[in-house]
């Protein structure tokens, strides 16, 4: 059932509580937003990752590692110029 919301001077809205509990939203939770047929459409940030996910070729060098091994390398190779 549509709720009505009320965009303030500082461009914000309020989500009403029953939408946001159904949801499952969080305060400070982050939405991506889209304009999509004249009407505004939010969704998790978290669905972008999802819908990305696999899409994206590991380098052979960092295949097989753990991501706190690749973050270390990328350290140490970024900052051994400087």
């Amino acid at each position: 059932m549509p709720q009505l919301v009320t965009i303030t001077s500082k461009r914000q809205l309020t989500i009403p509580v029953e939408l946001f509990r159904k949801l499952n939203l969080e305060a400070g939770q982050q939405l991506l937003a889209y304009h999509e047929d004249q009407a505004l459409k939010l969704e998790p940030a978290t669905a972008l990752v999802e819908q990305l996910a696999g899409s994206v070729k590991i380098p052979a060098k960092f295949k097989r590692r753990s991501l706190d091994k690749i973050i270390r390398r990328a350290k140490k190779e970024r900052f051994k110029n400087k």
